[in-house]
């Protein structure tokens, strides 16, 4: 099979990222009709998304965010959406390039699509480009922390045994010693025993 390219795969997924945006800019001007609402799955970590810390936390590679009843201050761009939500009964606002998307459905009439997130022919923004370098220097600098922390640990297993060691040597002394002073003062009390002895005799 001949290779691909015009990078047919790269063509449909910027397509359907373009019917998302259509799509949403429908819904911020007009409101969701009928039973319409929707799942909007994106990696967390991917270039330009902004969420909160709090979210991070709690969701470190991907969520999943319900457009449907309670949300607010839709605003789309080329690149990307922003909305407001509430999580747990705290407001949130998050902003989500296209590019980050990974699914999205409405399940009132089962239509889904999918996409693979980073696999765009359109070129991002410069702070996406600047999000991605950030990223990447954070995941090295975490690596290398990491790297820190083991042989930190290996070097405080290696003390302590050490150290464990040498006080067992030092026991190991101490007990010796204290065998050989009994040793001596027996041969001690022999001496004084076999004098007394000896001096009975005479």
């Amino acid at each position: 099979m001949a290779e691909d390219l015009i990078r047919y795969d790269i063509i449909i997924q910027d397509a359907l990222r373009s019917a998302v945006r259509k799509i949403l800019v429908e819904v911020n001007r007009a409101g969701l009709p009928g039973e319409h609402h929707f799942y909007i799955a994106f990696e967390t970590t991917a270039p330009g998304v902004k969420i909160s810390n709090r979210l991070k936390e709690r969701y470190p590679k991907e969520m999943t965010i319900v457009l449907q009843h309670q949300f607010w201050d839709l605003q789309i761009t080329e690149h990307a959406f922003e909305v407001g939500l509430s999580f747990g009964g705290v407001p949130e606002h998050l902003y989500v390039p296209f590019s980050a998307i990974k699914g999205f459905f409405d399940p009132s009439v089962q239509f889904a699509l999918e996409f693979e997130p980073g696999k765009t022919g359109e070129e991002l923004p410069a702070e996406f480009r600047i999000a991605e370098r950030d990223l990447d220097s954070v995941e090295e600098f975490h690596a290398r922390l990491e790297t820190a922390v083991e042989q930190a640990e290996e070097e405080e297993a290696k003390t302590a045994s050490t150290a464990e060691d040498t006080a067992g040597d030092a026991e190991e002394d101490k007990e010796k010693s204290e065998a050989d002073e009994t040793s001596s003062e027996e041969s001690g009390s022999a001496q004084v025993v076999s004098l007394d002895a000896f001096r009975k005799k005479s």
